[in-house]
């Protein structure tokens, strides 16, 4: 047998082999690959001991190893779960660049994960490549498609992609939004707002409602107007020159409009902020990401120590006094107000990348609960994830779809009138399977409900 010896720095001078791992299995229940492919192979805990494994010179990493390292999903569940402290995430973070090699996968899934970096995360090309799908996204003709069988034609990843495809909106096609949005009433804060390069196009209304909101709180927004993906999309598979690529390109899109003579002024943010979690995990690592060059790592840092999810930042400052005053209560399906006799329920769907990864559970929670008359329930799995997790519903298309099964029967089995949730791929996934439950929910963002209620809709 040919072995493979690793590379990495994660994985040489027994790295792996000294990992504080003891194979208890507390990791099992929380794993979402285990849960579905109930392979020993496809948990954190048999991957780790295939890399041991590699790193004692016992295995190869050859195709058939780096499948189970792809099913993987990357939600950080067995890192919450984990008693003895193994940071499974810098493990796997460490592996998805070998996991690229070209001998590894197959032309095909090459060419299909080529195709996705070169699209997803550039809004242009993206939204020049749904401009004729207006005609067809969100129609019957959508519908009808996908009754006949016919969007199997396409393949299991490229229906995939056709499965998560919404309406689109007209707001999707406009230009940027303007550089500076001003508070209403006293200025309290001043932020930037990181937009999202999926998300703008696919649901653009939850950055309007974001602006709406930030500004009714009398903050200040800054909008970089020419912003592509912060490298949370790449980062997440380990193309790690594609994802400094990205994240030099954002930091300079901000630095661009801020500072003196730039649009924006040359006033300080308080913050960064994102409405999208998986964002948020990866740009609150930017220093680690452009680590090996030196005057980037300092400017990456800077600007990783004023990100902040959107509800993490709501929650930290408060919402204003005059918006508190104008909360009401939302409405039922029937049109009713919500009661305190019959409150609306909500469940909180927890992202991953904003759970595990960035330790924010309670926080959004508060926050939703500042609206009058609600009540949020709890699902019974609420920290497994919902199959979403960056590309993985596109290229494991069958795994993500039962975990978007499990995930959406879960939502609409806890009684809930509506499920929240903060992270674009999340919401489409969710959205997606909720169709196929004997209760389907909507699916919203938090800063919408919150603009719903302050504006009585």
């Amino acid at each position: 047998m040919t072995v493979t010896q690793p590379d990495h720095p994660f994985l040489t001078a027994g790295a792996v082999a000294t990992d504080p791992c003891i194979h208890c299995g507390f990791c099992l229940p929380s794993c979402a690959s285990y849960r579905v492919l109930g392979s020993e192979m496809d948990s954190p805990r048999g991957r780790i001991h295939m890399l041991k494994a590699i790193d004692r010179g016992e295995l190869s990493l050859d195709a058939t190893v780096a499948s189970h390292f792809d099913s993987c999903l990357g939600c950080l569940a067995c890192v919450s779960a984990c008693p003895s402290g193994v940071r499974y995430d810098e493990l796997i973070a460490a592996t998805r660049p070998r996991l690229n090699a070209p001998e590894l996968r197959t032309p095909w899934q090459r060419s299909f994960r080529a195709l996705l970096f070169q699209l997803l995360p550039y809004p242009a090309r993206l939204r020049a490549l749904l401009q004729p799908l207006r005609l067809y996204a969100g129609t019957p003709l959508q519908a009808w498609a996908r009754r006949s069988g016919l969007t199997r034609l396409l393949g299991p990843q490229l229906e995939a992609m056709e499965r998560l495809l919404p309406a689109l909106q007209p707001e999707a096609f406009q230009p940027s939004a303007p550089v500076l949005i001003p508070a209403q009433g006293q200025r309290r804060h001043r932020v930037g707002l990181v937009t999202g390069c999926v998300q703008r196009l696919f649901d653009p209304a939850v950055n309007r409602a974001a602006i709406e909101l930030l500004s009714a709180n009398g903050i200040e927004v800054v909008i970089a107007p020419e912003q592509n993906c912060c490298g949370a999309m790449t980062h997440h598979q380990g193309e790690l020159e594609q994802t400094r690529a990205l994240a030099k390109d954002l930091l300079s899109s901000f630095e661009a409009v801020i500072g003196p003579g730039r649009a924006a002024g040359p006033e300080p943010l308080d913050a960064v902020l994102v409405a999208a979690s998986g964002c948020g995990h990866t740009l609150k690592q930017l220093d680690a990401i452009l680590a090996e060059e030196p005057e980037w790592a300092v400017r990456g840092s800077a600007f990783a120590g004023q990100v902040a999810d959107i509800q993490e930042f709501l929650h930290r400052v408060g919402l204003s006094p005059g918006f508190m005053d104008r909360l009401q209560p939302l409405r039922h399906n029937d049109g009713s107000p919500a009661s305190a006799d019959r409150p609306l329920r909500l469940v909180y769907h927890d992202a991953c990348h904003m759970l595990h990864g960035q330790g924010l559970g309670q926080q959004p929670r508060q926050l939703l609960r500042q609206i009058p008359h609600v009540r949020i329930v709890e699902a019974v799995e609420a920290g497994v994830c919902c199959g979403s997790a960056g590309i993985y519903n596109l290229v494991q298309p069958d795994e993500a779809a039962e975990l978007g099964r499990i995930k959406a029967a879960d939502l609409s089995g806890s009684g809930a009138d509506l499920a929240v949730s903060a992270n674009i791929g999340c919401t489409l996934q969710i959205r997606q399977h909720m169709d196929g439950t004997t209760r389907p929910i909507p699916v919203a963002h938090p800063v919408e409900l919150l603009l719903r209620s302050a504006s009585g809709a």
